[in-house]
């Protein structure tokens, strides 16, 4: 956790992670690859939610401390 508190860009590294999860799966089921069930489909919806948020808290833990200067 302290790690995350001193380069805010891991927290951003996971939130893209989870917007391409969130990505992936839905193409996936499309090209049936995979099936589409409820599990996978508000999992994915889940990862997209969340990677976006931790983005926006990335950004914003990113771009404090470079306000200062």
């Amino acid at each position: 956790m302290m790690l995350i508190r001193k380069d805010p860009r891991w927290i951003l590294v996971i939130g893209f992670v989870l917007v391409l999860i969130g990505a992936v799966l839905p193409w996936l089921m499309v090209m049936q690859v995979i099936r589409s069930t409820f599990f996978i489909n508000f999992f994915s919806f889940g990862c997209t939610v969340a990677g976006l948020l931790l983005g926006i808290v990335g950004a914003a833990y990113y771009a404090r401390p470079r306000r200062d200067e």
